[in-house]
């Protein structure tokens, strides 16, 4: 039998509250650690500020806001209420309290499983070498011994493995796993799953509808191939990989690798000898670290690399790429693409139909027939001393050809 909204005039109510990626929701702007009152009736759905309440499993907010593209925070919501569900609430007042990264949420997920589960249905190893596995209904496994594994297979099931070389696996629906100990590898492959793996060397992958896997120690991977799922790895030569719709991939370690290739994914790698990539219409890619690379060849992508001999790639419709680090290079081989790099030595390439390309210091530039090219020159100092402007297949400016700017000139190179 359905549940029966209720309302009710609640002094104050814990809540979890997600956002886009600027912290706002259906066009409206909020901030951490301010209050924000609804002058209208309340009711979940059509009225009021909404927010996951705190009791309930602590993914359910990836049902309204999915991990991939979205910021977390918990909330005090106050004044009169509203909910149909049991899970969304809304609010007349809400106070944006402290963000929470998908890690935590995945934490919270595990024990929130944990803590629901009967003996009978749970299972735990403590001992070195031990193994704990639950296989029924809202089951949970845990092996906090070192070498120790644990699985729970059935639905809503967390597995933890804490210890030495630990592995866990949450394979059932709502699932969660995580492993923290050194050398762990975490797996939740069921919809709404989540997988962490903290330790050295761990593994996380979440390939269900909606996971999320996080890898945060040194040498980590991190994948997340499940329709919205998200995947980080911010350890050193950590690698996080996103292949489904919506998905995001964040490699913030030295040479970390992020990769992106469903629809409107999005990769950024931050680390020295990093290295981003989404493929997918809409994607993005931002590798800022030295020697990083960024490239987004789907529709609409675009493509950043602002470290030191960083190169940009955007060959889709409507990309464009950059590259400000020293001796980096940008392209923009799609329609309507613009490139520039502006970066000491750094060359700039728009061949696409409309495209325009941009160096300001030492760089070349070249389009195609009907491209804008745009160079500068600068003295020792790095002073600007003349600029030049031109079109490709114009004037004598030859398409495909490289050019730099001297006394006010684009002069072949």
């Amino acid at each position: 039998m359905a549940k029966k909204p209720t309302k009710t005039a609640v002094v104050e109510k814990k809540s979890i509250k997600g956002f886009d990626s600027n912290l706002s929701c259906r066009g409206y702007q909020f901030e951490i650690g301010k209050t924000f009152e609804h002058d209208g009736s309340v009711r979940a759905c059509e009225g009021g500020f909404h927010a996951c309440d705190a009791d309930a499993h602590p993914l359910s907010v990836f049902n309204y806001y999915p991990p991939a593209t979205s910021r977390y925070c918990e909330v005090i919501q106050s004044g009169e209420m509203h909910s149909d569900d049991q899970i969304k609430i809304a609010s007349a007042k809400i106070t944006i309290g402290v963000e929470v990264s998908l890690h935590d949420l995945i934490s919270r997920a595990v024990k929130y499983v944990f803590d629901r589960c009967t003996q009978k249905e749970g299972a735990s190893a403590t001992g070195p070498q031990g193994a704990a596995s639950a296989t029924g209904d809202l089951g949970a496994a845990s092996a906090t011994g070192t070498r120790g594994a644990a699985s729970a297979t059935g639905p809503r099931g967390a597995a933890s493995a804490t210890g030495y070389q630990g592995a866990a696996s949450a394979t059932g629906y709502l699932g969660a796993a995580s492993a923290t100990g050194t050398r762990g590898a975490a797996s939740a492959t069921g919809p709404r799953g989540a997988a962490s793996a903290t330790g050295y060397q761990g593994a996380a992958s979440a390939t269900g509808y909606q996971g999320a896997a996080s890898a945060t120690g040194d040498l980590g991977a991190a994948s997340a191939t499940g329709t919205r799922g998200a995947a980080s790895a911010t350890g050193d030569l950590g690698a996080a990989s996103a292949t489904g719709d919506l998905g995001a991939a964040s490699a913030t370690g030295t040479r970390g690798a992020a990769s992106a290739t469903g629809p409107r994914g999005a990769a950024s790698a931050t680390g020295d000898l990093g290295a981003a990539s989404a493929t997918g219409p809409r994607g993005a890619a931002s590798a800022t670290g030295p020697r990083g690379a960024a490239s987004a060849t789907g529709y609409q992508g675009a493509a950043s690399a602002t470290g030191y001999q960083g190169a940009a790639s955007a060959t889709g419709d409507l990309g464009a790429a950059s590259a400000t680090g020293t001796r980096g290079a940008a392209s923009a081989t799609g329609d309507l693409g613009a490139a520039s790099a502006t970066g000491y030595q750094g060359a700039a390439s728009a061949t696409g139909t409309r495209g325009a390309a941009m160096s300001s210091y030492e760089g070349k530039v070249r389009g195609a027939s009907g491209n804008a090219l745009f160079a500068i020159e600068r003295d020792q100092d790095l002073n600007i001393i003349s600029v030049a402007a031109g079109i490709a297949g114009v004037d004598g400016i030859a398409p495909d050809t490289w050019y730099v700017c001297k006394a006010g000139k684009l002069v072949a190179a």
